[in-house]
Order: C-alpha cells, then sequence, then structure tokens
C-alpha cells in the first residue's frame, strides 16, 4: 500500500528523513483489532519531531508516520480513529499511532476497534481528521482540567498552532471571552476572526481570566501567570519555547493558583468533541487541504512554521 514513514532521522533536515512508497499492508495485533481504509488524516508536530528521532528509536525504523485520520471499519461505518493505544512495552503504558505502531499516512491503518468513534452524519472526513490530538488535546486542556464552564475569560497563548488555535475557536464556541497571542500581525487577524481579542505577547489584558491554555512555555508563563485570576488554571500541554520557566510561587499560593498539565484525552472526550462540534457548528481551522499525493508539499509546509489551524490530507485524492 502508499504510505508516508521515516525511513531515517535527520536532527537538522527532518524533511530528508521522509519518504514515501510502497509497505505491507496493517497486520492487526489480534482478534480486538480492525483494519480502517483511511480517507483523511492530518499532520502534527509530532510527525517533524519522529523524523527527527524524538519518540521513535531507529528499532522501529521504517515507520509510517501520522496520528489522525477519519475512514471506514470493515463493516462499511464512518469513523475517527482515536490515535492512542495501551502499550506495555512503553513505559507510558501507552503509545500514539506511529510511534511503536504503524501510522494513519498510508492508505489503511489497524488500530483497536475500542480506538474506533463514530463519525457524525455529514462531517467531513476533512474536517474529523483534525480532531484526534490537536482538537482533542485542546478540548481536555479547556473541559476536564480547564473546568471552563466555571469560566467567564479565556487566555490562549500562542494562537496560529493547531492546540492553540483550536482551543480558540472551541473557547469561543463555549460562549467565553476569549484572548489570545501571536507573535505574527497577520495571525492576529485571523485569530480575531475566530472571535477573540488578538493582543501580542505579554500584552496586558483588559481582565484577568480564569483558564489558560499554555502550549509555548517559558517565553509566556510568566505573562499567564499575571494573567490569571484567583483561582485560575493554567492548563500546560507543550513548551515550545522552553520548559524551565521561572515560577513566582508567592504569585501562586497568594492567587490560588492551579498550574496542571495535560495530554491528549481519552476517547469518550473525542465523542465529546464531535457532537460539541455538531451541536454549536464549529468547524476545525484548517490551513491547507492536500491530496495524499502530495504529502511532501503538506509536510513541507507545516515545517514552515507558516500555519494557521491544521494540514490535512485528503487520501481520496
Amino acid at each position: 500500500m502508499y504510505a508516508a514513514y521515516a525511513a531515517r532521522f535527520d536532527t537538522d533536515s527532518p524533511l530528508a528523513a521522509l519518504a514515501v512508497g510502497e509497505r505491507p499492508d496493517p497486520a492487526p495485533q489480534d482478534p480486538d483489532w480492525v483494519t480502517v481504509q483511511v480517507r483523511a488524516s492530518s499532520l502534527n508536530h509530532h510527525d517533524l519531531w519522529s523524523l527527527r528521532g524524538v519518540g521513535l528509536t531507529e528499532a522501529r525504523l521504517p515507520m509510517i508516520l501520522g496520528c489522525d485520520a477519519a475512514g471506514v471499519d470493515p463493516d462499511g461505518n464512518e469513523v475517527v480513529v482515536y490515535p492512542v493505544v495501551a502499550d506495555p512495552t512503553d513505559p507510558r503504558g501507552v503509545s500514539i499511532l506511529s510511534e511503536n505502531h504503524p501510522g494513519t499516512f498510508a492508505e489503511r491503518v489497524a488500530v483497536p476497534r475500542a480506538n474506533l468513534v463514530p463519525l457524525p452524519a455529514g462531517m467531513p472526513f476533512t474536517d474529523a481528521a483534525c480532531l484526534p490530538t490537536a482538537w482533542l488535546t485542546a478540548w481536555r486542556m479547556l473541559t476536564t482540567r480547564g473546568r471552563i464552564d466555571q469560566a467567564d475569560a479565556v487566555l490562549v497563548q500562542g494562537a496560529g498552532g493547531g492546540v492553540a488555535t483550536a482551543a480558540v475557536a472551541l473557547a469561543v464556541a463555549s460562549g467565553k471571552r476569549v484572548y489570545a497571542t501571536s507573535r505574527d500581525a497577520g495571525k492576529r487577524e485571523r485569530i480575531e476572526a475566530l472571535g477573540a481579542t488578538a493582543l501580542e505577547p505579554g500584552a496586558r489584558l483588559p481582565e484577568r481570566v480564569d483558564v489558560v491554555i499554555e502550549t509555548v512555555g517559558a517565553a509566556t508563563f510568566d505573562h499567564s501567570m499575571k494573567s490569571a485570576a484567583p483561582g485560575a488554571r493554567i492548563v500546560v500541554s507543550g513548551a515550545t519555547a522552553g520548559y524551565e520557566p521561572k515560577v513566582n510561587l508567592r504569585r501562586v499560593f497568594a492567587m490560588q493558583l492551579e498550574i496542571l498539565g495535560s495530554s491528549m484525552g481519552t476517547p469518550g472526550e473525542l465523542a465529546d468533541l464531535l457532537a460539541f462540534c455538531v451541536a454549536r457548528e464549529v468547524r476545525p481551522v484548517i490551513d491547507t487541504v492536500y491530496g495524499f499525493s502530495q504529502v511532501e508539499e503538506a509536510f513541507a509546509r507545516l515545517e514552515s512554521g507558516e500555519v494557521f489551524g491544521k494540514v490535512v490530507l485528503d487520501h481520496t485524492k
């Protein structure tokens, strides 16, 4: 079958490690696994890190990349693939597709049947393929960890990337006052179009917020702390600009702040996210859709750093 995979590692030029060509069909691990015909998938920075050799070992090469997918199961049902798999060989007890098991950038992918979530009627495969990693991460940050139902205002740091942009769209759809930062003036315009107030990094907010979505790290963490209202939740799922920020502990205890880690989500949360998107008519923010034959162009677009939202692969083209 046709697939995109990591053939080797290249720390400095990850795209040089990307290969496209024929790979063996997926082999289900046991009777509880099924093979899904992939109709659409989407890229994440996880895929670029894999090409650099982060989270993937040479013993696993060649490895088909991709975490996210929507497609059709063996019974003809349209489904969204939940990408986290129980894995006793991994110290975490789980792994994400494309780490220990072949990923979704292929004509077919094998997953546990329990990882299949029904695709809502009328939702395009290309929309659904955006949700299982970045959007699910944002959903869990806002709901389960951030308790957005108890909030009036939300700050999203570094909007433009997949998780942060998803958080903006979901928080706006939840009826909250949303502030979002970006260094890029063009991205700030697009943030405003989503219904949020766009600000430069470090800018003073009109009010303190109840929830902060933090995916940037050290570069923005002090601003996140200063923007937090008493009892606020600062939810962290990434550290793209440094993972060792200075933290003013006096502010933490005096303001009774909660600093919470978050990663991915559960199949139930993915089902809730799908239902929310249907009920509130929320569509994922998509930067570009490429045909699957253009997968190398899609990777180049992601690596450019100019994306706003998700880069999607349409496997029917």
